[in-house]
């Protein structure tokens, strides 16, 4: 496996601090040792703006990891179901896999993988967000306080996933 790390915050009063630390530990806890690290402070609603993004696209075109960890999926856009699965759908046609920290559930193997990222983009990853919305995983220098639990309607959806996960 060849891992790479994508961290996004939306200004310069969050560290991203958090999900760094988080994430190169899972990544080590996973035998994958310390991957390289993108990280953007900028807002995911500007289309176009999101450089290191765009840097990484271009490095998984040309084949340089194969394997994306992020905090959580809605660090890749903040425009909605649709651009999420979009760019996920990108990076698998270039041989990435993305697996988040907060939705256990991308790390499905096979054609169940699949399923479950249609039955999330239908309608349980969240829509277009507010920056009051996005302080999970992220440190706020201003007031210095942690949020390390996931959303409500995530975390609801990881248990359903497994639920029916185990049914299958």
């Amino acid at each position: 496996m060849k891992p790479r790390i994508y961290i996004r915050v939306s200004d310069p009063s969050q560290d991203p601090t958090n999900q760094i630390l988080q994430l190169t530990s899972w990544a080590k806890s996973r035998g994958w040792g310390s991957p390289e690290v993108y990280t953007e402070t900028e807002s995911a609603w500007k289309v176009g703006h999101q450089k290191v993004l765009a840097a990484l696209v271009e490095d998984a075109r040309k084949k340089k990891f194969d394997t994306l960890l992020v905090w959580a999926l809605d660090r890749l856009s903040r425009e909605g179901s649709l651009a999420i699965l979009s760019l996920i759908h990108r990076l698998n046609t270039f041989g990435v896999k993305i697996i988040s920290y907060q939705e256990s559930w991308t790390e499905v193997p096979g054609e169940l993988a699949e399923v479950l990222y249609a039955i999330a983009g239908w309608g349980v990853l969240p829509g277009p967000r507010t920056n009051g919305d996005a302080n999970e995983g992220i440190l706020d220098t201003n007031t210095s306080l942690v949020n390390l639990q996931g959303s409500s309607i995530i975390r609801g959806f990881n248990s359903r996933i497994w639920d029916f996960v185990a049914e299958i």
